[in-house]
């Protein structure tokens, strides 16, 4: 049929260009890196030569950075690109398109300001869909009486928002990202719009000021009589609000349009009861959602994550929808992207060739990870639904469920859905829902929903479908990514490892690139190992590496010239720069030496029973003199952490080698000879050095409330005295 006929797809997947040429150059890595452990074998020190134990160690690390490198590869063997067909959509389906709930969660109104979260609510509530198809809501774990304050007032301003997003077809529909970048030439109503966004602004912020609603407001709400039995954000009743029915005639917006359906939510809370985090949370949105709206099609969104582009959920829809694959498809990943990131990405929070190479090649398996936020789910898959070719969901819209019950009935009834005991003797948690008893339950949810025979995709569209915030100190940083490498660690070592609980149920690609990510935090070990000891013997003057006129420093020096000149080629064709590689770099090695490394602690004490693991929310607002300098890009140390300690007792060790070992080498005769003997270890420790000047600097120069505190300094000290000491009794 023609263009948009029912025989045209609704999406298109093509495979990235030049994949046989990069598989023969990984090829050719792989070959270098044989020969590597071919000469780390072959010439081993005998007992009681110099450098024995070094060597042995050293052969450990590179046997798994070897094996570490061909896990990264799955990712990058068959990466292919999807496009969509919005239009061809809309022709076919435009009356029969489902209804999407949307999910916001949030979890304290101090780390995530309610300004934040009502953007997003705002963003996601001016889709280009059908209004009476789209309902929001809003979770909030941290209980506040001021959240659900911001949302009404950001319910009345949605009223001259939305009919003016669609008006001027305005991008982004987050008001506060909106009003930052735009400049307009519908003058009239863009003042008119920012006086009404300013006016909601400063009522929201004085109240968060007061750090209480105001009686006068309290009395023209009755929402809020539900914190009358409030104790504490840990102990509280279900608190619902339908603040907007999209079911009612007279919700609608002054162009005389309908309105979405807005609803607030702060599930049940005792301190005898877990309460489960994020999962917890999303959880009850599924059930509560399911009485009042009960929509197909599921869209989570994290409170800092604002939607960028109106037509995101058109775009998934292309994928749910297509006659021919739809039926397999789950769930739609779109990349987390973020707006404060500065030119040079600092803290390499961008995960740029994540999003731009590695989830490409994961959709060529069969899908990506379910990474929490800005994703598309299909309802019934999050509810333990199994993929079955011969029953087909249907994904056509049907009348809401609850469509004749008055709201005081469907509140009652919704609350009991999100109360703490509802889960008791349930599947929820389980085999229902997202699961329990991992901090990264969105990764095992996802990894659990593909091994029940459904396919993911990734949707990746020019314009980034959602902005969120990005941390902004290196704590921040290191933090998150302790949280990410431990949860995703544990799910290696627990029965859902995808090495185990997917095998035969995903392809083989898929759980290599699982692995891949499982395997952050063991990464801690090798990269520390070799962070430290080729510096150690460089100072005792013990080669490590082959010299430079042997035949075997040509698959040291291959392998390393090759290795990171793709490494840097990837990263520019993301679109990254130069300086912006180097950082991520340095945060490579931060968070391998740091993070990783108690992630990889915590996860072993988990296994034994000796730690309950936890979920740490990312702080999204920071001091003014913090954010100048995130600005200028200086890195943010300021508190004290055991992972500081162990970056600058490194970057400290690495100094005292390399000073000790230019010392020694000029006080001797044929300096020449010794560069050459030991050219690989100076460049390695060389290296180390140079990548860790935003550090020294830090230690010793700087005098702001970012440089690193004096606690630090000492301890690091103290270690660095102590490796070397010790160093003396290596062989």
């Amino acid at each position: 049929m023609g263009e948009g006929g029912i025989s045209s797809p609704l999406f298109e997947t093509k495979r990235a260009k030049g994949i046989v040429l990069y598989r023969l150059f990984a090829a050719s890595i792989f070959v270098g890196i044989c020969l590597i452990w071919v000469y780390r074998v072959s010439h081993i020190p005998k007992a009681g030569e110099d450098g024995r134990f070094g060597w042995m160690g050293l052969l450990a690390a590179e046997l798994w950075f070897g094996f570490y490198w061909l896990l990264t590869q799955a990712s990058r063997w068959n990466r292919v690109y999807r496009h969509t067909f919005k239009d061809r959509l809309s022709q076919r389906y435009e009356e029969e398109l489902p209804g999407v709930d949307i999910f916001v969660c949030t979890a304290d109104p101090t780390i995530e300001p309610p300004m934040m979260v009502i953007n997003t609510v705002l963003s996601v509530m001016a889709y280009d869909y059908p209004p009476e198809k789209l309902s929001v809501y809003l979770s909030d774990d941290g209980g506040s009486e001021l959240t659900c304050y911001a949302l009404l007032k950001a319910a009345e301003f949605a009223k001259h928002w939305i009919p003016y997003c669609k008006k001027y077809n305005v991008e982004p529909r987050s008001p506060a990202a909106y009003f930052a970048s735009q400049a307009s030439d519908n003058a009239g109503d863009l003042t008119l719009i920012k006086r009404l966004y300013k006016d909601m602004e400063n009522k929201i912020e004085s109240a968060v000021k007061f750090g209480s609603i105001s009686e006068e407001v309290r009395s023209k709400h009755k929402c809020f009589s539900q914190w009358n039995a409030y104790l504490s954000p840990r102990d509280h009743d279900t608190i619902l609000q339908i603040v907007i029915d999209g079911r009612d005639p007279d919700a609608r917006d002054v162009e005389g349009c309908g309105l979405p359906t807005l609803v607030y939510l702060a599930r049940e809370k005792r301190p005898r009861h877990h309460h489960n985090f994020k999962a917890g949370s999303m959880n009850a949105l599924i059930r509560v959602s399911s009485n009042i709206s009960n929509g197909k099609v599921i869209l989570n969104v994290d409170c800092d994550m604002y939607s960028n582009n109106s037509t995101a959920i058109r775009d998934a829809l292309c994928f749910l929808m297509d006659e021919e694959k739809g039926h397999e498809i789950a769930f739609v990943q779109f990349p987390q992207n973020f707006e404060n990131i500065t030119k040079n990405e600092l803290y390499s929070s961008s995960l740029r060739v994540i999003s731009e190479v590695e989830f490409h090649g994961l959709d060529g398996y069969g899908g990506p990870l379910y990474v929490g936020s800005g994703c598309v789910h299909r309802r019934d898959t999050l509810c333990g639904r199994k993929f079955s070719k011969e029953c087909k969901s249907e994904m056509k819209w049907e009348n809401r469920k609850g469509e004749e019950t008055s709201i005081p009935k469907l509140e009652e009834s919704s609350k009991r859905l999100a109360s703490c005991t509802f889960e008791v003797n349930t599947q929820w948690g389980k085999e229902m829902g997202l699961k329990y008893g991992c901090p990264v339950e969105d990764v095992i949810t996802g990894l659990s929903i593909q091994c029940r025979g459904w396919k993911s995709v990734y949707c990746n569209p020019t314009r980034k479908a959602f902005l969120g915030v990005a941390p902004t100190t290196l704590p921040q940083t290191l933090v998150q990514h302790k949280r990410w490498s431990e949860g995703d660690f544990q799910i290696l070592v627990s029965k859902y490892s995808p090495v185990l609980y997917g095998q035969g149920k995903i392809s083989l690609g898929l759980q290599l690139s699982y692995c891949c990510y499982c395997l952050w935090a063991p990464n801690c070990l090798a990269t520390l190992f070799y962070s430290i000891l080729p510096s150690l013997y460089l100072l005792k003057g013990i080669s490590v590496f082959p010299q430079i006129t042997s035949p075997w420093f040509i698959p040291f020096a291959y392998v390393i010239i090759a290795k990171y000149t793709w490494s840097f080629g990837e990263f520019m064709w993301s679109g990254g720069t130069m300086l912006g590689w180097w950082n991520d770099q340095r945060i490579w090695l931060y968070k391998r030496t740091s993070s990783y490394l108690f992630a990889f602690i915590d996860t072993i004490l988990h296994c034994l029973g000796y730690s309950d693991s936890g979920f740490v929310i990312t702080a999204k607002v920071a001091d003014e003199d913090v954010s100048q300098r995130y600005e200028k890009e200086i890195m943010e140390f300021g508190a004290s952490s055991p992972m500081f300690v162990i970056l600058a007792t490194v970057a400290l060790l690495n100094l005292y080698c390399f000073a000790g070992f230019l010392k020694e080498a000029i006080a001797r005769n044929g300096t020449v000879g010794v560069y050459e003997r030991m050219v690989l270890q100076i460049l390695l420790c060389g290296v180390l050095i140079v990548i860790n000047l935003p550090l020294y600097e830090a230690l010793c120069l700087r005098k702001d409330n970012g440089k690193m505190p004096s606690s630090v300094v000492f301890k690091s000290m103290a270690f660095v005295a102590l490796s070397c000491v010790c160093s003396k009794l290596l062989n």
